[in-house]
């Protein structure tokens, strides 16, 4: 495959998960390879390339005689991708703990605490997606932190499905930023004490809420 054509690929897997996550297709969708161009403004090819990539990802399946199904949200799919984050972000979470700049742990203190102070006096539709966004941004920088590429391509796809997962039933609701927040925070400063047990600690109880919420526990 030529450079121009990865390329196209690459381009149309970040087009279609981005419609996934707008919702503008819709999980357990039945689509065709022609709905996709469509959908994402892609060129055939490129969409053809594209869906062994999905499927390896879990992101859709074929389904003989039906065409293309996007993948559901289900009991299962909610505890497999909850799994895997806990297993992901227990890791990585501790190997911050240990080697994270010092500035890069106050940095994030001083913004979610920004965001707290914010939320605490009045939720509006542009604090709301800030904080959505420090709150996927904060996960990624700990994964990546890592330096495994293998580990940091397996969290993005398993963090794809989580979005679907929380746009389905638990997206960041505005009653939920100052709670998210001082979830994070109380992991931030477990991380500012590097203390890898109270960090893990931390980081399993976010999971774990996130996962009950997604539950409606």
């Amino acid at each position: 495959m030529s450079e121009p054509e990865i390329r196209l690929r690459d381009h149309a897997y970040s087009s279609f998960t981005q419609k996934l996550l707008e919702r503008d297709i819709q999980p357990g969708q039945f689509v065709s390879q022609r709905e996709l161009v469509a959908l994402t403004g892609m060129p055939l090819g490129a969409i053809r390339e594209m869906i062994p990539r999905l499927e390896a990802d879990g992101l859709i399946r074929t389904s003989p005689k039906r065409g293309l199904q996007v993948l559901s949200i289900d009991l299962e799919l909610i505890r497999n991708a909850f799994q895997l984050r806990r297993m992901i972000e227990t890791e990585a979470f501790g190997l911050f703990c240990t080697d994270a700049p010092d500035g890069d742990l106050l940095r994030f203190k001083e913004e979610h605490l920004a965001i707290r102070n914010e939320a605490q006096a009045g939720v509006t539709p542009e604090l709301l997606a800030r904080a959505q966004h420090m709150d996927w941004a904060f996960h990624d920088h700990v994964v990546d932190h890592m330096g495994n590429q293998i580990v940091t391509d397996i969290h993005r796809v398993n963090a794809i499905k989580i979005r679907l997962i929380r746009n389905a039933d638990t997206r960041m609701l505005p009653e939920l930023v100052v709670s998210v927040m001082e979830e994070h925070l109380a992991i931030i400063d477990a991380l500012l004490a590097r203390n890898k047990d109270t960090t893990e600690a931390a980081i399993l109880a976010h999971i774990n809420s996130a996962k009950g919420r997604a539950l409606g526990i």
